[in-house]
């Protein structure tokens, strides 16, 4: 009896940790990004794009090479796992920067900013 109770508890556990990392990932990276830091051949201020769907990730380095990656199971709520560039990056609460293990960071590309606004002149009188 003691060992089909420590059976089901050892499948208890197993659900609730792999429902929890399937999970565990709260912001969404799709979007565009602009690599600052240890680029790729040097290219720095190259786009770089992230489009996830769920837990399935798509990632377009600064040299326009495809990868997939997926929440890393060791933290799944700050980190993705990259399989063809064998590493994993963190990502900051916000989504907004991803640093790599090798030090690469992308930083989310907001566009350029809104011009400033009109500025009226008086309107002049004909005296």
């Amino acid at each position: 009896m003691t060992s089909r109770i420590m059976t089901s508890c050892a499948v208890a556990v197993l659900a609730a940790l792999g429902s929890g990392a399937a999970s565990a990932q709260s912001v969404n990276l799709s979007g565009r990004f602009i690599c600052v830091v240890d680029c790729r051949a040097g290219l720095v201020g190259n786009p770089a794009f992230i489009t996830q769907n769920g837990d399935e990730i798509n990632l377009v380095n600064e040299a326009g090479q495809p990868a997939r990656a997926w929440p890393d199971w060791t933290a799944p709520a700050s980190r993705i796992w990259v399989d063809a560039w064998e590493q994993g990056a963190v990502y900051s609460p916000d989504g907004m920067t991803l640093q790599f293990d090798d030090g690469t960071i992308w930083q989310r590309d907001l566009g350029p900013p809104p011009p400033p606004p009109l500025q009226l002149l008086p309107r002049r009188t004909r005296g």
